[in-house]
């Protein structure tokens, strides 16, 4: 049988002194007898340790009587005390030997005490036996209760966690002795916390019992309780506070907070504008309730710029709208959490989706040409009113406003345009003069005469045969006396200020006056060649 177990019944019987044979204390020893005479004794201490009780109330409380040698009656011994604790805690009846302790002791300031004790004759007062050491030890009652010395505690456990997750572990010490009666042996139990955790009740670690969703209650304060004496009567208890918070975990999706946004644009609003805003929610926080918003349909069009510090999806313009082409758009959006671990991919099966109707605005446009430019062409010469060409220009806007045109150049004007858009000359024209005319049509709204537009327009003067072959130079020939015959005395060229698709080419005549008289001939090689007909002396002018 364990030693603990009988500790209660030693206790419970101070009266019975308890004393053990200090080990190597007999020996025997010749003592003179009062009448002269001399025999041997055995002596004998007879205590090893001594145990009291703590926070006993009585004053003088005996814990044991101390003995020496067989004849313990003999009433000339007297015993004396000595250490520390001696006279202040403990005292010694001298005549019987019986230890007292005079002060109430706590066993978790000091547990064990070390005193000495010796014999001496009463009547000569020698000393019968050198001072011998012994123990008091205090014995343990149940007089703490137990203490969370790192409390209160705080931990974080994600959301939708599975049952028998660990949260965290609370402990508790006692400073009784766990030797003594299970003095400090703890147990663990929750006053506050069920249904949603439970406590391993000698470990102290917290575990979760059912699962919890954070966006219905995100922190929970659990009150733990740990008992000694294994919660047998009599046990102590000491109580802390933990607060559990539920971390987020990605278990929301996305949701729009209505189904349709109405929008408004204008046709004249440049691409990059921003038309509006869209917002959707999310339960969850942090980067689990980061969005990104995607158009399904009409992504020429329109985009969807994600703003990350407000989570808004800002609708912006693309391309430009014509108000003329198309009024009004309906976009298609959803909404989605870009990162997602995969074991919650299951709560974001289905995204959300939102319907976005854009009206475009009307606004007052400029004409518009029905070409970039145009290309004419005329032939010189023509009469004054000869129609040149027509440019056309029209209203974008629905009311289809009247187009009143004007004709700028530089310089002189040669033409003019009327209210059909035709373009007429004022004066003949002259290719030779100018080959190319660049005009630049202007055309007006007659309803509004800000809205104004203009086109380059090119008029080419075509050709024709208006005018007579020339000769390049005034020639002056000269010829030397005795210039034997056809010998070649001069080349002459012709130009002519027409144009023709081909090199020109030119015949060349001498008159007829000449052609009888003259002394020269001409050699038509496409240039006129002056040669001799007979030998002539040379002539210089004068």
């Amino acid at each position: 049988m364990s030693c603990w177990l009988l500790l209660p019944f030693m206790l419970g019987i101070p009266l019975l002194w308890p004393y053990l044979t200090a080990t190597g204390n007999s020996n025997t020893e010749e003592v003179k007898h009062p009448g002269g005479s001399h025999w041997r004794v055995k002596r004998d201490w007879v205590w090893n340790q001594f145990f009291v009780q703590e926070e006993m109330n009585r004053t003088n409380h005996a814990i044991g009587q101390l003995k020496y040698g067989i004849d313990n009656e003999n009433s000339n011994y007297q015993y004396k005390l000595f250490g520390d604790s001696a006279g202040s805690t403990f005292v010694i009846d001298e005549k019987t030997g019986v230890l007292y302790a005079v002060q109430k002791l706590d066993r978790e300031e000091r547990d064990r005490y070390t005193l000495r004790a010796q014999v001496i004759d009463g009547t000569t007062g020698r000393a019968l036996e050198p001072e011998s050491e012994f123990s008091v030890r205090v014995t343990d009652v149940n007089d703490n209760e137990p203490k969370f010395l790192d409390g209160p505690y705080e931990a974080i456990v994600p959301e939708m966690s599975p049952e028998e997750t660990s949260v965290i572990q609370v402990t508790a010490s006692d400073a009784d002795d766990p030797f003594t009666d299970y003095n400090a042996h703890l147990v663990y139990s929750l006053l506050q916390g069920q249904p949603y955790f439970s406590i391993e009740a000698k470990t102290g670690i917290i575990r979760i019992s059912s699962k919890m969703d954070r966006e219905l209650q995100d922190e929970y304060w659990v009150i733990v309780q740990a008992k000694d004496k294994i919660g047998l009567p009599g046990a102590l208890s000491g109580t802390t506070s933990v607060l559990i918070k539920l971390s987020d975990v990605n278990d929301n999706k996305p949701m729009f907070k209505t189904s349709l946004y109405r929008m408004n644009v204008s046709e004249s609003a440049p691409t990059g504008t921003s038309i509006g805003k869209i917002m959707a929610y999310d339960n969850d926080i942090g980067d689990n309730a980061e969005m990104e918003y995607i158009i399904e349909d009409d992504s020429q069009t329109f985009d969807i710029i994600t703003n990350h510090e407000t989570q808004e999806g800002i609708v912006i313009l693309k391309k430009k709208v014509d108000f003329e082409q198309q009024n009004h758009h309906r976009i298609k959006a959803k909404v989605k959490n870009p990162r997602v671990d995969e074991q919650l991919l299951k709560y974001h099966a289905e995204t959300s989706t939102t319907i976005i109707k854009v009206q475009v605005g009307d606004e007052d446009e400029p004409p518009v040409f029905h070409l970039p430019h145009y290309v004419f062409a005329v032939s010189e010469g023509s009469p004054r009113g000869s129609s040149v060409g027509t440019v056309s220009a029209t209203d974008p806007d629905q009311r289809k406003s009247p187009i009143w045109y004007s004709i700028h150049i530089t310089g002189s004007s040669v033409f003019c345009i009327d209210d059909n858009g035709t373009i007429s000359t004022v004066s003949p024209l002259d290719r030779e003069m100018s080959a190319w005319h660049n005009l630049s049509i202007k055309a007006v709204e007659k309803y509004n005469v800000e809205q104004i537009s203009s086109v380059p327009v090119y008029v080419q003067v075509l050709d024709i045969n208006d005018n007579a072959p020339e000769f390049s130079d005034n020639y002056k020939t000269y010829i030397c006396e005795n210039a034997g015959s056809g010998q070649i005395i001069q080349t002459i060229s012709a130009v002519d200020r027409d144009k023709s698709i081909e090199d020109h080419y030119f015949s060349f005549n001498l008159s007829v006056e000449d052609a009888q008289n003259s002394s020269f001939i001409l050699l038509d090689n496409r240039e006129l060649v002056l040669a001799s007909k007979k030998s002539l002396s040379c002539t210089y002018p004068s």
